[in-house]
């Protein structure tokens, strides 16, 4: 199988159990996805959000590296608006010591949660901007690479453990924002389509690769991954329904600010049927936006998905209400790429 896949979990709390019982879900899943053969698994951040239970990415892929053997375990991503470059570096220099080729940092520039909660976690400073995000994301290559410019009012400092590897880093975007400056900075780029429903277009990845820049001690070859929202079940109707919760929790916290805990299929199918027109044609763009069906039938798609974006690794992410029903998801996909094991 030539095209790699991942996985990044969102950490849901399933069964309208509690978010603790979301974090063994996560390494659980971690472990399921090690054994079927996937390359990569990411843990998101998210604060504030009941339905999601993984608010300290860094902690649960430690815990999940120690109760794996050879998956590569990674944020997807570290909220970086929210930390101190150095910080972040210390974290992931001291996974990547005791998990030595195995630990991935994927950062992003998205808060993870409210506007509130942002400023609850700068208190008693003020959020970062949008506009700071370069500096920091730079300083972080810098303090992971030791390789800060000679005139940087940090530089001399040393992000410890120092005789430590630099995890791989990656920037995170749902369009073409952060492509000039992960092709600037050498850093991997990956593109998530499960953000949101607007298009992204092709041309994005071709114009990272044509700007990469080789880091002096990072990737020397631009790397994407493509970052899909995949939900495979016994056939396209089953998989819509299973899709249901994470479709109306969507409608909710991106139409209305509400962000819930994830409902039962039936219970959001029954409450989308008296949703507004509007929200209803949200819910169905939305799902739209998902690749649904068997798992052949999400194969054909997945495989044309790469070709279009000449992409060589695809990141799945699926969010259901029962657990059960994402290891089908992921146990069927992978069948479906590799029909012969």
């Amino acid at each position: 199988m030539s095209l790699k896949l991942s996985v990044i979990d969102q950490s849901p709390a399933h069964n309208g159990q509690s978010q603790t019982a979301g974090l063994h879900y996560s390494t659980q899943l971690a472990q399921l996805c090690e054994e079927l053969g996937y390359h990569r698994f990411w843990i998101a951040e998210h604060h504030d959000t009941p339905s999601y239970s993984s608010s300290c990415p860094e902690i649960l892929i430690a815990h999940i590296a120690q109760n794996t053997h050879k998956i590569r375990v990674g944020s997807g991503g570290v909220m970086l608006s929210h930390y101190s470059p150095l910080k972040v570096a210390e974290v992931f220099r001291t996974l990547e010591a005791l998990n030595p080729g195995r630990i991935d940092l994927g950062v992003g520039r998205a808060p993870g949660g409210t506007d509130l909660t942002s400023q609850a976690l700068a208190f008693p400073n003020t959020p970062n901007t949008a506009a700071l995000y370069p500096q920091l994301l730079s300083d972080l290559s810098g303090f992971l690479h030791d390789n800060l410019p000679t005139n940087h009012p940090f530089s001399g400092i040393n992000a410890t453990p120092i005789n430590a590897a630099a995890p791989q880093l990656w920037t995170l975007g749902s369009s073409s924002g952060s492509v000039d400056l992960a092709a600037e900075l050498g850093l991997g780029f990956v593109l998530a389509l499960f953000i949101g429903t607007h298009d992204r277009p092709a041309e994005i990845f071709a114009r990272y690769q044509a700007k990469f820049r080789p880091n002096d001690k990072g990737i020397e070859q631009p790397q994407t991954i493509l970052s899909v929202a995949c939900l495979a079940a016994d056939n396209q109707e089953e998989a819509a329904y299973l899709a249901a919760p994470n479709m109306y929790w969507k409608v909710m916290a991106f139409r209305h600010g509400i962000r819930e805990h994830l409902r039962s299929p039936e219970e959001a199918l029954s409450l989308y049927n008296k949703l507004p027109l509007s929200d209803q044609a949200y819910y169905q763009e939305t799902l739209n936006s998902v690749i649904t069906g068997s798992g052949e039938e999400c194969r054909a798609e997945l495989e044309q998905l790469a070709e279009h974006y000449h992409a060589q690794e695809l990141m799945l992410v699926n969010v259901t209400h029962d657990f059960e029903d994402r290891c089908n998801s992921y146990r069927k996909l992978m069948n479906a790429f590799t029909p012969s094991a």
